[in-house]
Parts: structure tokens; sequence; C-alpha cells
């Protein structure tokens, strides 16, 4: 199989090249990425691509149609990828995010690729109340990022009567250790705090609900994606991807990061306005669909792996909320030096 994946060289991409050159021998993985976070190397012990056969750099918004010439496989992880940065970027967001997606999916059924996989996100439930959420509930939406996955997903689903398997994976807060970690992930910024000063600082009231899913348990359920069966789920098909044990509310990981970190004490902002994101899902379908490629990472793993990494690098910046850990601050810096354009075109 030979596998194109955009945006690859993020917090993801690493831990989707080993898991599938361990599940799929033979694979033969190509990249396509921006670069704008291909720096942000943690504690790697050589560049992570270098299990690829080929890696381009590029502007998804213009991905060469020629890449995908005799590909098998798209997975599409390029994007826009959290609140903040949506929020600072709107349009951009949505050039990126959905009319890209858009395209490619677009390009890859027109040079015959037969399998296309969605990062997509669960944060499209917004705020939910009444019981977790399944596939067919109603989407509420709250930022430009998560509106960005329904319009892909809506504009997806228009090609799903056609040769090509199309699985959007609705994906729960992505946490776990990578080669290029992000701490602007709520239980990675947890761990990074208690590390870093011994006090875990939550910003808002404690209480929304967060389903949370660790980046190698991310890849196996693409691995799951590449090789389905379409006769079960349909050809295209939009799932929730992650586990009921997953569904925590952020006090509850506040505090299980303090117990794995001994002297670590829970600051939680009583006077914060309701986080309206808040959310439980419902993995049931995932479930029965994908019996062999359930998350396997425990929440106590995930959090001893995120421990050991960020100790190895002798990680101690208390400030790291203003750090280049966060992509936000990334982009921020890259245009401030002249190298990004608002945007977000290299100069």
């Amino acid at each position: 199989m030979k596998l194109l994946i955009t945006g690859n060289t993020g917090y993801i991409g690493p831990q989707v090249y080993r898991h599938m050159h361990q599940a799929l021998p033979g694979i033969q993985i190509v990249g396509y990425d921006s670069g704008y976070f291909a720096h942000c190397l943690t504690g790697a012990d050589c560049l992570p691509e270098t299990m690829l056969v080929a890696q381009h750099w590029g502007d998804v918004r213009e991905l060469p149609g020629e890449l995908l010439d005799d590909v098998d496989a798209v997975i599409h992880l390029a994007a826009i990828s959290n609140d903040p940065m949506g929020k600072r970027y709107e349009q951009v967001t949505e050039d990126i995010n959905y009319a890209s997606s858009k395209a490619i999916a677009e390009k890859a059924l027109q040079h015959g690729v037969k399998r296309f996989v969605f990062a997509s996100s669960c944060s499209m439930y917004g705020f939910a109340e009444g019981g977790p959420r399944r596939e067919s509930d109603e989407l509420n939406p709250l930022t430009a990022y998560s509106r960005s996955k329904v319009a892909t997903e809506q504009a997806l689903a228009e090609l799903g009567d056609s040769d090509m398997t199309i699985t959007a994976l609705r994906f729960s807060t992505a946490c776990g250790w990578s080669d290029r970690i992000r701490l602007d992930l709520v239980l990675n910024d947890f761990v990074a705090c208690a590390i870093a000063s011994k006090e875990i600082t939550v910003l808002s009231d404690g209480s929304p609900w967060r389903p949370l899913i660790d980046v190698k348990d991310m890849a196996r359920s693409m691995e799951w994606a590449l090789t389905r069966d379409p006769a079960e789920g349909g050809n295209y098909l939009a799932v929730n991807v992650g586990c009921a044990e997953w569904n925590y509310q952020v006090s509850e990981l506040a505090e299980a990061v303090a117990q794995a970190v001994p002297g670590t004490s829970v600051s939680i902002n009583t006077d914060a306005p309701p986080d309206k994101r808040s959310y439980r899902v419902d993995f049931s379908l995932y479930e029965s669909l994908a019996p062999r490629h359930q998350p396997q990472v425990s929440l106590e793993q995930a959090i001893s792996e995120i421990k050991a990494g960020l100790e190895a690098m002798q990680f101690s910046d208390a400030n790291f909320r203003a750090s280049q850990f966060m992509r936000l601050k990334v982009l921020e810096k890259h245009i401030a030096d002249g190298r990004l354009t608002e945007q977000l075109r290299w100069t």
C-alpha cells in the first residue's frame, strides 16, 4: 500500500508512521506538510520522517494532483488544529480545514485513490446535555475549528456514492507522548504543570466533560479505517473514536495527574465563566465496527509516558503556556520574525 499523509510533521504524524510500519508491513508512506511545526521536536532520537519514503513540502491549499498518482490511500491530518488558532485565524481555518480538505478529497477521487481517512473531531458536539452523544445526534459546533470539521464531513458525505471508501474519524481530544508533543491539550498541559511547578492550574471551573484518546490509539483507528470493509458501516462513514472509560470531567483529569506526580496541588478557577465546550460521547458504533482496534492505552499509562518524556527532556518551564510548546505561539513567532504572512503562507 502507498499512503499519503497530509499534515504529517505535527503532533500525530510520527505515531502514525510508527504504527503503520508495524501493522502493515511493506507500506510506503509519503508525507506532505507546510512545515509550520516540523522543527518542534521533543526528545526525538532522530527525525521521525526518516520512516517515510518521501517528504514533500507545500501548502495543502495547493496540493499538486500528481502527488496522488499511484497512491492507494490518503490520511488527511492537515488542519489549523485547535480553538485558539481557529479564533485567531478564522478565515484561514475555513480555507485550510474545509476548502482544502474538500479539494484534496475530490482530487484523490479523480486520481483513483481507494481510501480517504479524515481526521475529524468530537468537538463538533459543542455543548451537549442529556447523555453521551451518538453520531446521529444533533451537532452543535461552537468554534471555527469545529465548524470546519462539520463542513468537511458534509462535503465528504456527498462523495459517499463514489468508488472511494471514506472514513471521518471523530476523534476525542488527543493526548499522550509524541516526538512533537503539544502542551496546548488538556491532559498534556496538566502533566507539564505538575512537572514544572508542582501545581496544576485549571483555567475553567473543572466541570466540563471531555473524551480523550492517546495518539497511539488514534493511529490504531486510522489503520482500521485503511482496512475496514465498506460493507460494514457504509462507503462513507462518520464515527466517534474513543472509549466510554475516557469520558472525564476536567477536574478528574487534574486529580489523576496530581496523584501521578507526588506533591502536586490542584488550583481550579471557580470564578471562571462557564466553558460551553462540554460533552460526553458514545463510542458504541466504533466498538461494534472495530472490535480489534479499540483503545488500549489507559489514562494512567498516558500520564506516565508524558511525565517520563518531559522529565527526560529536563522540562522545567513553568511559563510554558507562553512558549513554543503551544502551537499558536509557534505561528505567532513565525509571523513576528517575518517567515509567515497573516494568511499563514511562507514569505
